[in-house]
């Protein structure tokens, strides 16, 4: 008798805590499905992976861009977050660094492929 209680305690447990990052999890506005499902299906998921693990994973990824944001914007000037911040975050991770330093690279090369493009079709 005394199991059946604490199950149901534990059961209980764990659906006050299941509901999303702001209680509504049913209500919430999905911001990222379509672009975790393709990559969902780029690391080896089915085509149509199911809703749960979606929304699932979607939670997952708003919560560690909320902490992350919310520890960048403590560290930095207060109630700014920017790049030097994120990186200062992720420094002791060696596969976040490097991607991030590799993201960081490609986006200044796009800059100057952009600015020579335009100077050659435009003339400066």
């Amino acid at each position: 008798m005394a199991e059946e209680e604490d199950e149901t305690n534990f059961d209980e447990d764990l659906d006050d805590g299941a509901g999303g990052t702001d209680g509504s999890h049913g209500k919430r506005k999905r911001l990222f499905s379509k672009e975790l499902r393709c990559m969902m299906y780029g690391f080896g998921d089915d085509q149509n992976p199911y809703t749960e693990s979606v929304d699932i994973l979607e939670d997952l990824v708003i919560e560690f861009v909320t902490e992350m944001t919310h520890k960048a914007m403590s560290i930095g000037r207060q109630g700014r977050v920017q790049v030097e911040d994120i990186v200062f975050l992720i420094r002791k991770d060696p596969r976040k660094f490097a991607r991030v330093k590799d993201l960081l690279t490609m986006n200044e090369e796009l800059k100057r492929a952009r600015k020579a493009f335009d100077e050659a079709n435009y003339g400066s």
